[in-house]
């Protein structure tokens, strides 16, 4: 069970977590949303395709373009679709 947190709060909480690049991506149904704001951020990666962000916000701090999903990955990456990861401040534990 893979656990994110930021700010004292789990942010996502899932066994179905896909790992790529050292990222576990966790299914967006195990996201709490309510911490996600969307940002105005995109990145390109050649094999997985664009990246939108969102800004995490989590009891009055916020942390911006902390986590990111591709909404419609290319083939090769098709497992991560519907998942969102996180940067490094955000805590991601194994237990």
């Amino acid at each position: 069970m893979y656990t994110a947190t930021w700010n004292g709060k789990v942010i996502a909480k899932s066994d179905k977590t896909v790992e790529i690049e050292g990222n576990q991506y966790f299914p967006l149904d195990s996201v709490t949303t309510d911490y996600l704001t969307d940002s105005q951020m995109q990145t390109s990666c050649p094999w997985k395709g664009t990246a939108s962000y969102f800004n995490l916000n989590v009891d009055g701090e916020t942390s911006k373009d902390s986590a990111w999903t591709y909404k419609t990955p290319k083939d090769g990456a098709a497992s991560i679709a519907g998942h969102v990861a996180f940067y490094r401040m955000v805590e991601v534990t194994n237990s």
